[in-house]
This record gives structure tokens, C-alpha cells and sequence, in this order.
């Protein structure tokens, strides 16, 4: 059932979800959660078709906010409700217009689920930097973003990081779910001591980035990144005092597991669509601190590698002024017998002729 409301309130928007149920014959809501979706037009299609696949797996009201052109004089709000269409929840387009699309809050809080959780997602790549602060992120108990959206995914995860509340996460560390446990499965058996690792990647992957911080925190050890063609994270290896263990997955759906003197294993490692990165993501809504954790530390090697290029780059400055200061110096030396002869040669006229006298 579709309906659809222009230049609407949110008490008509209520009236219109509670008629609707009632019609369809189901009174009961039945829904566990809340999921405020924050987007765009050109975004919203493809964040609700994987809100409405996760919803499959938990029954949510969907509230999807589409900020249009803030800067006219009046406000407008347009509601297009969705049910049973697909799934078992609700799903509600709010299109907002004016200086109304600056204040989404206000229009969400009273479509909000009772005494139930909530999550708000920004699928796109325009995320506040600090979601928790956010007025719509402060209404949920958890908040998802997606920093490989982004323009600049690392800046954009850094940033998340520096402005990290309990309860936010990021798809670029969803997306690391099987890498994590796959490596975490390996180093469950015998192994010798590990002095190293290196995670191979797409240039700016954020999820590579997480993977190496994860494990060198855990391990102890440095983990370097290098690049490679993609799709996405292509391989990890961690270097023993017996040999190498290595997961490469170069196509995007099949890993193969290497051990010192045992035999590989191949392992379905495919990559997930956003349906189901979503559907993980609200099966817990508690804080991760291993995100956190992760997260922080990329962020502290990110801001110590460009403070050591930053130092690097002034000395090389420094030297090469030094060097031009050093050139023009000498060049005076050089010219003064030139400038002095004139003098000197009178000088030395003026003695001759005196001899004479």
C-alpha cells in the first residue's frame, strides 16, 4: 500500500500509518526498532531497497529524511508511506523543504517507535564528524556511516574517529566481519611468534586501514599496507619465526588460507552487499569498542605519518635555504679582488710615484 501526502504534518502522517495497518489487518505493530535513514534523492533508492531486505530480518519502521532546497522562505513537508510492499515494516519517505529541512529532528521525533531502539545510518558520503553530536544522531542508541562513500574516505574516517561516541561504527569495519574472523580462526592453532604482518588493498581502502590498526594493536606488531588493484582488501600476511600465514583473495569472493607445512584451504570470503552489512549492524546495539579501538589507532598513525612528512618537507626547505644563503654568500668573496682593484691599483700608482719624486 502506497500513500502519498504533500504539504502534510506529522499528526497526518500518525493518522495515515494507523489507518493503514487497521486496513490491512494487522493492528498490532510488531516492529522492534527504529531506522532513520539520512540521504539524498539520488541516494534514497538504493538505501531503502537494503533497509527493506534488512527489515526482512528485523520488523523496523524506516524513516527516510530527504532535505531538499533549505534556502526558500517557506517550509513543506512531503510524506510518501510505503507498507507492506516487501517486508514486514513500514517505511516512510519525508521530503522537507525550506528552513523546515534544517530542523529534520523535530519532524522525525514524533514518528518515532515507541519504547524501541534506534539506529540512524548515513549511507552516503556526507556524514557529520561527529555523529553523536549530530541532532539525528542523537536520537539513536546507534549510528551507522560509511566513510568508503566518501570523497576522502581516510580524512573521513579519521575525522569519525577523532569525533567517536559510544555507539557509532562504520560499514568499513562491517565490511571486515570475515577477514576477522578467518585470521582470528588461524592464529586460534599452534603458531610461532609473529614479528610482522602486511594487508594488501585497493588505494584508499578504509577497511584496510582498520584491518592492519586491528591487528597490529592486537598482535603487537607493525603492520604495513600496501596497494594492489582491488576489489577491495586482496590479502594479509603475517610473517613468523616459521614462515608466513597468508589470506589473498584476489577476485572478491574466494580466499585461500596458507599455513607453514600444512596444506591450503580455500574459503568463500565474498564481498557482502549493503543489505546485509545493515541487517549485521542491527543485530547490536551496544558500543563496539574494538571499533573504537581500531579506528582511534589508524587516526593516531595517520596524524603521526603527516606530521613526519610534514618535518621531513620543512628540513628539506630549510636546507635548501640554507644552501641558496650558503651560494649567495660565497658569491661576494668571489668578486671582491674585482671591486677592490681599482682602489688598490691607485693606491699603488700613488706609491710609485712618490718613490720617484
Amino acid at each position: 500500500m502506497n500513500i502519498d501526502l504533500t504539504n502534510t504534518t506529522t499528526r497526518r502522517i500518525q493518522e495515515a500509518l494507523t489507518q493503514a495497518r487497521h486496513l490491512m489487518g494487522g493492528p498490532a505493530v510488531g516492529m522492534v526498532l527504529t531506522l532513520i535513514i539520512v540521504t539524498d534523492e539520488s541516494a534514497q533508492y538504493d538505501a531503502v531497497r537494503a533497509a527493506t531486505e534488512a527489515a526482512r530480518e528485523h520488523p523496523c519502521r524506516v524513516l527516510t529524511v530527504i532535505s531538499r532546497d533549505s534556502r526558500g522562505s517557506s517550509s513543506r513537508l512531503d510524506a510518501e508511506i510505503r507498507i507492506g510492499e516487501t517486508g514486514p515494516g513500514e517505511t516512510v519517505l519525508l521530503r522537507m523543504y525550506g528552513p523546515l529541512a534544517l530542523h529534520a529532528d523535530s519532524v522525525v521525533v514524533p514518528l518515532l517507535m515507541p519504547d524501541t531502539p534506534v539506529v540512524t545510518w548515513w549511507p552516503g558520503g556526507k556524514v557529520p564528524a561527529a555523529p553523536g553530536e549530530d541532532p539525528l544522531g542523537r536520537l539513536a542508541q546507534r549510528r551507522v556511516t560509511d566513510a568508503y562513500a566518501a570523497r576522502d574516505r581516510l580524512g573521513t574516517l579519521a575525522r569519525l574517529a577523532e569525533g567517536y561516541r559510544p555507539g557509532d561504527t562504520d560499514f568499513a569495519w562491517t565490511r571486515l566481519t570475515s577477514w576477522r574472523s578467518l585470521l582470528a580462526a588461524a592464529l586460534d592453532q599452534d603458531h610461532d611468534r609473529i614479528t610482522s604482518g602486511e594487508i594488501a588493498a585497493e588505494p584508499d581502502s578504509p577497511s584496510a586501514e582498520l584491518l592492519a590498526a586491528w591487528l597490529s594493536t592486537r598482535l603487537g606488531v607493525p603492520v604495513r599496507r600496501v596497494v594492489s588493484d582491488g576489489p577491495g582488501i586482496t590479502g594479509a600476511r603475517l610473517t613468523t619465526t616459521a614462515g608466513d600465514i597468508t589470506v589473498t583473495r584476489p577476485d572478491g569472493r574466494v580466499a585461500t588460507l596458507s599455513r607453514p607445512d600444512q596444506p591450503d584451504r580455500q574459503v568463500s570470503l565474498v564481498r557482502r552487499p549493503m543489505a546485509e552489512l545493515l541487517a549485521e549492524e542491527l543485530r547490536r546495539l551496544d558500543p563496539d569498542e574494538v571499533y573504537q579501538e581500531s579506528a582511534q589507532r589508524f587516526a593516531k598513525d595517520l596524524a603521526a605519518a603527516g606530521k613526519a612528512e610534514a618535518e621531513a618537507e620543512a628540513g628539506a626547505e630549510a636546507e635548501a635555504g640554507a644552501g641558496e644563503q650558503a651560494a649567495q654568500a660565497e658569491a661576494p668573496a668571489e668578486d671582491a679582488p674585482e671591486k677592490d682593484a681599482g682602489p688598490k691599483a691607485s693606491a699603488n700608482a700613488r706609491t710609485a710615484k712618490g718613490k720617484r719624486k
